[in-house]
């Protein structure tokens, strides 16, 4: 009788899940700001230009698409290696794509719920009832043995939907994680980039600084023999033997700096400062995009993954109201319980040995010290916490494009007025070192013509690194393209014990 109910049991579970409702808010997605452009001024079309190398003049294209591979508009195949490397290796990007899957398993172990919980047991005792009472068995045996089989079946009706709330919210949690996986490839393509960059420039510092060094190595030997011969004097020698030494003394810094750089770029790779890669970075071997696409204030908020990360929190937020809300109203349980039950092992799968127990149960917290509507408040409280927080991720989002924008067209300018310093500079230092070997000059121009020379072309290669980092910051702040690939590397496994890592099975559910 009982697994003939079964099926009208089940049955009556579904349509009271189906019918029932799910107290709390129903989300709805934020709408975008209502902001036409990213500055209080309109964006000129192009930035200014200069006759040097990343001195071209950049233009703007509104509305124009990002690739997912935007790295590649550098057009250095250096970087395009080293990108990729990091990609297949780097641990922080492994590690989310891990916390992707262990969001994913908990929605599926909540998602369980939806279904009856079935147990199935085997029970032998042995035991003895006391002779001041009936006896249990129908032969009277007071000691005996007995063995029962049963099943039991329990099953919480989701009337409230706090089931289906609850999933809604590891569900969102899940999908914030995702866009978090988004964020890491993101934030890793563009610091692999912006570290190539910074080991380029630190190069053409060191490279332009043993030049110099090299100027004043022959200064000092022009006028070691003036001195020699009688047309300078020793005040005059000590001077540039300072400004030598001065010199060589800014290449140990630069030298550390890049040291450091090639021990950053090995751990974004995933790898050893002992075994960092083996590509090498110039000014000369990373170009500067021209073209370079601004997207559309009204689609920044769906593509930036922090601010998709926030609204799926915001999201999680809000199921959770459901969640607390139904935990303050009428909780309904059926449970079932069948099978066999024998003193003897032998024949206990037998009709008349059949036992079955049908039972419902609604529980309702009359009292509980205020603590549900306490947790409903609280859950209110992260609700709003959530929705601020949103907020203000947008609110970075938009000062991060428009920051990019304003450094992308002051570098621009800054380039050109440092070029057009250097040209001066170098004139200016090249006419002192005539008049030097003629005798005509004062050491202390020469002096003075050196040093602007060497802050000039220094901070020429500074002005060219700030261009293409900057550059690497707007692509980063509109988003990075991550809806034009197929989506973050294959996750990989790795041994707990060695730390040696392999391409992690498929699972399949």
């Amino acid at each position: 009788m009982f697994w003939k109910r079964c099926p009208v049991v089940v049955a009556l579970g579904a349509a009271m899940v189906l019918s029932s409702c799910a107290v709390g808010p129903d989300f709805e997605h934020p709408a975008p700001p209502e902001a036409s452009r990213y500055t209080k001024e309109p964006l000129t079309p192009r930035t200014s230009g200069s006759d040097v190398r990343d001195g071209q003049s950049q233009r703007f294209i509104n509305g124009r698409d990002i690739p997912g591979d935007w790295w590649r508009l550098f057009r250095s195949p250096a970087l395009n290696s080293l990108v990729q490397k990091s990609l297949d290796a780097n641990p922080n990007l492994q590690s989310a794509i891990a916390a992707v899957r262990m969001a994913q398993e908990l929605t599926f172990a909540q998602q369980g719920k939806y279904f009856p919980n079935a147990q199935a047991n085997f029970n032998p005792t042995r035991q003895q009832t006391a002779s001041s009472i009936s006896p249990v068995l129908n032969s009277g045996a007071q000691r005996f043995d007995l063995y029962t089989a049963q099943v039991l079946v329990t099953y919480t009706f989701d009337v409230w939907g706090l089931n289906r709330r609850t999933v809604e919210s590891l569900q969102a949690q899940e999908d914030s994680q995702r866009f978090l996986v988004e964020a890491a490839y993101l934030t890793l393509t563009s610091n692999v980039v912006v570290a190539a960059i910074q080991e380029a420039s630190l190069r053409g510092q060191i490279d332009a600084t043993n030049q110099l060094i090299d100027v004043n190595k022959k200064m000092l030997e022009l006028l070691r023999r003036q001195f020699t011969e009688g047309y300078a004097n020793r005040n005059d020698v000590a001077l540039q033997e300072a400004q030598l030494a001065q010199t060589v003394a800014t290449l140990p810094p630069l030298r550390k700096a890049l040291a450091q750089q090639r021990n950053l770029i090995a751990a974004l790779a995933g790898r050893l400062p002992s075994d960092v890669p083996n590509e090498t970075f110039t000014l000369a071997n990373v170009t500067l995009p021209v073209d370079l696409p601004v997207s559309l204030p009204s689609q920044l908020v769906e593509q930036r993954p922090d601010v998709r990360s926030a609204e799926e929190l915001l999201h999680s937020a809000s199921a959770e109201v459901g969640v607390a809300t139904a935990n303050m109203l009428p909780q309904i349980t059926l449970g079932a319980t069948g099978g066999y039950t024998l003193p003897e092992l032998a024949g206990l799968i037998a009709p008349q040995n059949v036992f079955w127990l049908l039972s419902g149960n609604a529980t309702h917290t009359v009292f509980d010290g205020f603590n549900l509507l306490h947790l409903r408040r609280s859950a209110d409280a992260a609700l709003d916490e959530a929705a601020w927080n949103y907020r203000s991720t947008v609110v970075t989002a938009f000062q991060n494009v428009a920051d990019a924008l304003r450094a992308i067209q002051n570098d621009a300018d800054a380039l050109k007025a440092t070029y057009d310093f250097e040209k001066a500079s170098k004139v200016s230092l090249d006419l002192a070192q005539q008049q030097m070997q003629t005798g005509y000059a004062n050491f202390l121009y020469l002096l003075q013509a050196q040093i602007t020379y060497q802050q000039a072309i220094l901070q020429r290669v500074q002005a060219q690194a700030a261009r293409l980092s900057d550059t690497a910051a707007l692509f980063l702040a509109l988003g990075g393209g991550w809806w034009n690939r197929d989506g973050p590397p294959p996750e990989l496994k790795i041994d707990v014990v060695t730390a040696a890592v392999a391409p992690y099975p498929d699972l399949h559910h």
